[in-house]
Order: structure tokens, then C-alpha cells, then sequence
């Protein structure tokens, strides 16, 4: 009798070390797992980072089947959306992002972006301002531009051109806030102020493209015809040949050409 309870002591056990073990390796591989799909998020933002963004779109898509609530995934997952133009699929994650940490404002100045593409003036204008009127955000010149963009798209000039004005007080080389104020300027006729600012800003650092294109575009609005051809040219001199501002810059100096 006692050898009989002995055995089934010793099954109990056995039993026992066996379910233990195979909960042991349950979890490991869970881990395993997890740890695999972190190591492909991190893997996906690097490419994101280097702009390789189908590669990134892969292994960040293949890390949220495992990871279901990460707002940094979300959030690279949304960039890679806008870089290829998906500004539809790039809310859905932003969106997604904040959801899950709603204090992530890089999440929500790009959710405002996404709405900045998609010409939803008014929803992103109200994102850009509640970032903006957080006295905890270390760069608030970032939505206050994003606003003076919207307000562009509303054509309500006056308004676009305070908030890039509010943007440069705070960070007076902030290329985004320079180029809107040009282009308010631009759009409202105003060519000398438009000259004045890109001059300025051009001498701090002619590496930056788009003044050129501001410039060239202010002349033309004033008339100065020699003078748009001649930013123009310049630009071409400073972009790949068969970039789209390269290509824009050739038809700007082909019709300039064709003026008497």
C-alpha cells in the first residue's frame, strides 16, 4: 500500500514539474516573442530614419501584429504613412498614438500635420493651438507656424501672417515660419517685405532652398523679371537636376525667357 502511494506521489510530482515546465517555456516564448517585435519596431524606425520607408513600413507593420498599444510605434507608423503621401492611413495612427498617451504632443503636432494635408483647415488648426497653449511644450514656434499654414489654406491672410510672426519671435531662423510669411507676402502683392525678409534670411544661409524659390517667385510678382530668372538659376545650381524644384525652376525660366 505504501509502495502504491509512493508511485502516485512520485506521478503527482512529475506531473507537476511537467505543467510547471511547459508554463516555464509558455511565458519564455511569449517574451521571445515580444522581444523579437520590439527588436523589429526598433529596426523600422531606423529605417524610417534613413528615409528607406517601404523597408520601414514592413518590419513596423510586422511589429504591430505583436504590439498592440505602443504610441512610439503608432507614432513612426503614421510617419512613414505621410512620407508616402497615405495622409488617410497616417491619421489613423496618429490618432491611435495619442490615443494611447494623450501628454505625446510629437504625436499630436503630427496628427495636425496629417489634417494640414488632407486641407481639414479647421480641425488641425484647433490640434496646433492646444499645443501651442501648452506652457509645458518646450517649442511652441513648431504649431504656431503649423497655424499660420492653415490659415494659408483658409486664405485668411492677415491671421497666417501673426502666427508666423508669434513663430519668429520665439525662433527667428525657423525656416517653416520664413517661408509662410513669404509666401503671405507673396500672395498679397507685398514684394518688399517679401525681398526684405528672404534677403535677410538668405544671408544668414544661402544653403536653404526654398528662399530661393521665395524669391524668385516674389520678383516675379513685382515684375523684376532679370531678378526671378536670376534666383532661379540659382537654385538649379544647388538641386539635383531632375528634382521637382529643379523641374519647377526650368519653367519659371522658360516662361521669364519668353517675356518681351
Amino acid at each position: 500500500m505504501k509502495r502504491k502511494i509512493m508511485s502516485f506521489f512520485v506521478l503527482a510530482v512529475l506531473f507537476l514539474l511537467s505543467s510547471c515546465a511547459s508554463e516555464v517555456r509558455q511565458i519564455n516564448e511569449v517574451r521571445q516573442t515580444h522581444q523579437d517585435a520590439v527588436n523589429m519596431m526598433n529596426i523600422g524606425h531606423a529605417y524610417l530614419i534613413q528615409g528607406n520607408y517601404t523597408i520601414a513600413l514592413q518590419k513596423l507593420l510586422k511589429a504591430e501584429m505583436t504590439i498592440h498599444n505602443d504610441p512610439y510605434l503608432e507614432d513612426d507608423l503614421g510617419l512613414v504613412f505621410m512620407a508616402k503621401k497615405r495622409f488617410d492611413l497616417a491619421e489613423k495612427h496618429f490618432k491611435k498614438a495619442v490615443m494611447i498617451k494623450p501628454d505625446y504632443i510629437p504625436a499630436k503636432n503630427n496628427l495636425g500635420t496629417a489634417y494640414l494635408q488632407q486641407k481639414k483647415w479647421d480641425i488641425a488648426i484647433t490640434i496646433f493651438k492646444s499645443i501651442s497653449d501648452n506652457l509645458l511644450y518646450a517649442t511652441p514656434h513648431y504649431p504656431l507656424s503649423n497655424i499660420g499654414w492653415a490659415y494659408i489654406g483658409k486664405k485668411e491672410y492677415n491671421t497666417a501672417k501673426k502666427n508666423f510672426l508669434k513663430a519668429l519671435k520665439l525662433k527667428p531662423d525657423f525656416i517653416p515660419a520664413i517661408h509662410g510669411l513669404a509666401t503671405v507676402y507673396i500672395k498679397t502683392d507685398n514684394g518688399y517685405p517679401a525681398v526684405n525678409l528672404l534677403t535677410k534670411a538668405l544671408n544668414n544661409d544661402p544653403r536653404v532652398i526654398i528662399f530661393h524659390a521665395d524669391l524668385a517667385k516674389t520678383y516675379e510678382v513685382m515684375h523684376q523679371f532679370s531678378k526671378a530668372k536670376r534666383s532661379w538659376e540659382t537654385l538649379i545650381g544647388l538641386v539635383p537636376p531632375e528634382s521637382s524644384l529643379a523641374i519647377e525652376a526650368k519653367d519659371h525660366i522658360k516662361q521669364l525667357t519668353a517675356i518681351p
